[in-house]
């Protein structure tokens, strides 16, 4: 049974630093793209970043471009998310997603989310 378990969310002050984490177990997760998401109260789910199992490559949405870094750690079952020069429109619940091994496409695999409050 896969499970997603994120942390490091909080509250930070505007112009500050997060890094969200992502402990993955149960899954097949070194052939699997992993993404994070977020919602914002009142809002829908929106796509922050993802990294390809295949060569790495990651991609950002353009709101968080420049700001937030994806990464991974295969031999811990870790995902990422470095947050700098956060605003308040980064407050939103995280969440960490995983997709299907040697697949790329939806994530069926989700954690419960993590909250991240930015003050001004």
């Amino acid at each position: 049974q896969v499970q997603l378990v994120e942390s490091g969310g909080g509250l930070v002050q505007a112009g500050g630093s997060l890094r969200l984490s992502c402990a993955a177990s149960g899954g097949t997760f070194s052939t699997s793209d992993m993404a994070w998401f977020r919602q914002a109260p009142g809002k829908e789910r929106e796509f922050v970043a993802d990294i390809r199992w295949i060569g790495g490559f990651t991609y950002y949405a353009d709101s968080v471009k420049g700001r937030f870094t994806i990464s991974r750690d295969s031999a811990k079952n870790t995902l990422y998310l470095e947050m700098n020069s956060l605003k308040p429109a980064d407050t939103a619940v995280y969440y960490c997603a995983l997709g299907s091994p040697g697949r790329t496409g939806p994530y069926p695999y989700w954690g419960q989310g993590t909250q991240v409050t930015v003050s001004s």
